[in-house]
């Protein structure tokens, strides 16, 4: 497993809330504890909510965002992007913009919410594929939105190729890596599809409407994935 897709599956893990100890997930992800815990430290400096210590275990923080007052979700989504772009220049300059604007966020944040300026150093940034989700974000805000049933193509991290058929119910940030969350018509279930990994998404001519157990207040975030 590359480490890319180590890092995303750790992400899964973390995700339903609960403290989950490094030996356990080195062992379900067959890896040593203390590549688990190179992994956590490179996901806190990328910016995704860790929390927790060696010995102890790690979660995931509830995520936070910029107070409406001062930006509406499109414009906190744009800044978001935006960062993610400038993460993948070679321009100094642009970097150190990058840099002096996350700090300009933070200052705005309440103080336990403020993320070291750190986290936004590129060294340390994991998702280099990341701009290739770019070209899918207008489609699949579009149909979540409208509730558009949506035909993807989508590359699995052992490089299938699957098709699936899905009802898009709900978009997530996670240091700079977008995920899908969605109920698959194909599989039946609900599923986490990283954005970076669909080759293409398709409208089709087709809305749908809540049902019971294919709402996103149904989904149960653990161990469901693409």
């Amino acid at each position: 497993m590359r480490r890319t897709d180590r890092l995303f599956e750790i992400i899964q893990i973390l995700r339903d809330g609960k403290l989950h100890r490094a030996q356990d997930i080195a062992e379900r992800l067959e890896v040593s504890t203390r590549t688990i815990y190179r992994d956590m430290d490179t996901l806190v400096a990328s910016g995704v909510p860790v929390e927790g210590e060696r010995g102890v275990g790690y979660m995931v923080r509830e995520q936070i965002s910029l107070p409406p007052l001062t930006l509406t979700p499109e414009e906190l989504e744009a800044l978001n992007l935006g960062m993610a772009i400038v993460a993948e220049a070679a321009d100094p300059d642009l970097k150190a913009a990058a840099l002096s604007l996350a700090a300009k966020v933070d200052a705005v944040l309440p103080e336990q919410t403020i993320a070291e300026a750190d986290a936004w150093k590129f060294a340390v940034y994991p998702f280099s594929d990341a701009a290739r989700a770019f070209a899918h974000m207008p489609a699949l805000r579009a149909a979540i939105k409208a509730r558009q049933k949506l035909q993807l193509s989508y590359r699995r991290i052992d490089g299938t190729l699957t098709e699936r058929r899905i009802r898009p119910l709900h978009m997530e940030y996670w240091g700079r890596v977008w995920t899908l969350t969605a109920w698959c018509e194909t599989r039946s279930a609900f599923r986490v599809f990283r954005v970076d990994l669909i080759e293409d998404a398709s409208a089709l001519p087709e809305l749908f409407v809540d049902e019971p157990g294919k709402r996103l207040q149904d989904y149960d975030p653990y161990g469901n994935s693409g």
